[in-house]
Parts: C-alpha cells; sequence; structure tokens
C-alpha cells in the first residue's frame, strides 16, 4: 500500500511570529504535514521581503509582533495577492477591518493538529 501524501505536501506557507519557541514549533508542525515553511520571521518588513521574494501558498499570522507592532500590513499584501492567511493569535480581538474580521483565526495555545487542519482548510479553498 502506497504511503499517504502529506496534508501540505507542496505548499509554502510563510510564518509570522516574533515568539521564537512557537514559531520553531509551527515551523516543525507545517514541516511534518509536508509544507514548505518560509520563514518564520518577526517583523513585518522581513515577511514582506519574504512576500517579494517568493509569493507563498499561504500564511500563518501572529497578530501583535512586539513593541505595538502588528501583523496587519502583511495581511494587508497578502490580501492584495490573493494568498490565504490565517491569524494564530492570543489576542483574539484582531482589528475592525472587514478584511481581517472575515479572517480564519487560530487561538493560542493551539496544537500541532489543529494548525495543519487550519492551514490545509485555507490551501483548499475556492
Amino acid at each position: 500500500m502506497p504511503e499517504a501524501v502529506p496534508p501540505l505536501s507542496g505548499c509554502r506557507v510563510l510564518v509570522v511570529e516574533d515568539e521564537y519557541l512557537i514559531a520553531s514549533e509551527v515551523k516543525r508542525w507545517l514541516r511534518s504535514a509536508g509544507a514548505e515553511v518560509i520563514g518564520p520571521v518577526p517583523r513585518v518588513e522581513l515577511a514582506l521581503d519574504l512576500i517579494a521574494e517568493t509569493q507563498p501558498d499561504a500564511a500563518v499570522l501572529d497578530v501583535n509582533l512586539g513593541d505595538g507592532n502588528t501583523v496587519y500590513p502583511v495581511a494587508d499584501r497578502l490580501g492584495v495577492l490573493g494568498v490565504p492567511y490565517l491569524f494564530a493569535t492570543g489576542d483574539v480581538r484582531v482589528s475592525g477591518a472587514a478584511a481581517e474580521t472575515r479572517r480564519p483565526i487560530l487561538e493560542k495555545p493551539f496544537v500541532a493538529a489543529e494548525l495543519v487542519r487550519a492551514v490545509t482548510k485555507l490551501v483548499a479553498a475556492p
């Protein structure tokens, strides 16, 4: 019997997360599901550079990136490019902008299965 193809095989996923341990786990979990992880990066500027270099298929974005910075400029850029993304955050109060309130939210703390299921659903959506 052939081995099952991992659910995110061949999918490039951008990860923007400022907490090192969380970023490491998210990267490990996504790679285990077959994804090519872009990043993770802790800052907006780095994320925008990566998007310009290599368009991801999906993204996992932490809302608050420390020092009062938020990931919304990255979300805006991804929206323009038509790249699906979700917010993975402990702060479930996402900005009031309509574009952000319609995005999936994965509330921290989450486990590997929840993350993989959410990203798989993101990339499968039409």
